[in-house]
């Protein structure tokens, strides 16, 4: 039996109630919207999304945690591994976050990039959400020393100009409103999301554009068979110009994402007949997203396969992708993790960072579920970080 979800507040209530409204008023004007547009105003309608309003979304009492909120070892990690990358591109580099949570892995990535002797010249944060953006600003300007908050700028869209450097997304492609499609009679259709006469978000298929079953029709080709009538998933068309419009103006360095997701012929397994979709709320995973509007978080897995080829797409070279585990191991977590457990101040400290550790590494917990894929452009051989190359399994892709 699902166990319920909890009760929202009465002013969270009412916080949803007014999104849920102004996204029928979009609907009464112009019809059911696509499933990519309901998803984009839950998370990011200003104000009012998910992402954009106040209420805390990371740690224990948030409504899920990531891989930075756990410690400071795998911003550790990371750092080292891109480092090499980092140096390559010698003066004026930057370090473009996309994201950046709670601000955690700004603060733990600049503090080992110190230690590393390789500070980068900025530390540029892209952050949809002017409350995470504040938030963030706070936490570094109180938990880091001066000259190193110094180098961190808020941006409000992608930089305009030639940069180099290294960019930087852990979990953001699965907060990507995606298109939702599925097969009726060999055709593609597109979901859309209406309001029925009770008020309440409800799903219809409607057939789809050029687009999106060209989308569908090269995902395919590629497993090299046809989806069945009424298999439903999702596809993200839009991400070769996505990744462009981020990243277009990085002339040399390095772009990792990290997130979670499948090579593209296990995201489209014939079993897994209802694609991908998950929300959080309140540290419960569920699987229907047109509830809580506004409240909750909504992701979808990542077609690491479509990240390549929109990579290779944008004049960017595909370096390694691998398991988050294998990523860490490779990036040094031994020596991190025997460095932070020498200088921790008791067994409670020490036990805290073990369990870190486990939660980022274990098959069982984010070690295989999340994947890691390693983008550079303009670089040589010898300035990409050589056992992160040793573990590369994009064979796999």
């Amino acid at each position: 039996m699902d166990t319920p979800l909890p009760e929202p507040s009465a002013d969270e209530a009412t916080h949803s109630a007014r999104l849920a409204d102004a996204i029928r008023q979009e609907m009464a004007a112009h019809g059911p919207i696509p499933f990519a547009r309901f998803m984009e105003r839950c998370l990011y309608a200003p104000g009012l999304g998910y992402y954009s309003a106040g209420r805390l979304k990371f740690g224990k009492d948030g409504d899920f945690v990531t891989a930075p909120e756990l410690g400071p070892v795998y911003a550790r990690c990371v750092a080292r591994a891109l480092v090499p990358a980092l140096m390559a591109c010698g003066e004026g580099t930057a370090w473009f976050e996309l994201g950046g949570g709670s601000g955690a892995f700004a603060r733990d990535c600049l503090l080992e990039l110190q230690a590393l002797d390789a500070l980068p010249k900025h530390y540029w944060l892209l952050e949809p959400s002017a409350d995470l953006r504040e938030r963030q600003r706070e936490r570094l300007r109180a938990e880091l020393p001066g000259e190193l908050f110094a180098r961190c700028a808020w941006l409000d869209r992608p930089p305009q100009h030639a940069w180099s450097g290294v960019l930087f997304a852990n979990e953001v492609l699965d907060a990507l409103p995606v298109t939702r499609f599925t097969l009726r009679d060999g055709e593609v259709f597109e979901e859309h999301v209406d309001a029925n006469g009770n008020g309440a978000f409800v799903r219809v298929d409607r057939p789809t554009d050029p687009l999106v079953a060209g989308a569908v029709r090269h995902l395919q080709r590629h497993l090299h068979r046809e989806f069945d009538d009424g298999y439903r998933s999702e596809a993200l068309p839009q991400l070769p110009w996505w990744l462009e419009a981020i990243a277009g103006e990085q002339q040399r360095g390095a772009a990792l994402f990290v997130d979670y997701g499948y090579v593209r012929r296990e995201f489209y397994l014939p079993e897994r007949r209802d694609g991908t979709l998950l929300c959080h709320y309140r540290h419960r995973a569920h699987a229907d997203p047109l509830i809580l509007p506004g409240l909750q978080d909504i992701t979808a897995s990542v077609d690491f396969t479509a990240l390549a080829e929109a990579g290779v797409g944008a004049g960017f070279e595909l370096v390694g992708y691998a398991s988050q585990s294998e990523f860490l191991i490779a990036s040094g977590l031994d020596e991190v993790f025997t460095a932070a457990r020498a200088a921790a101040s008791g067994e409670a400290a020490r036990y805290a960072l073990a369990q870190q550790v486990k939660r980022l590494t274990l098959p069982g917990e984010m070690g295989e579920r999340f994947q890691a894929m390693l983008f550079a452009r303009g670089l040589d051989a010898d300035a990409l970080f050589a056992p992160l190359i040793a573990v590369d399994r994009s064979a796999r892709l």
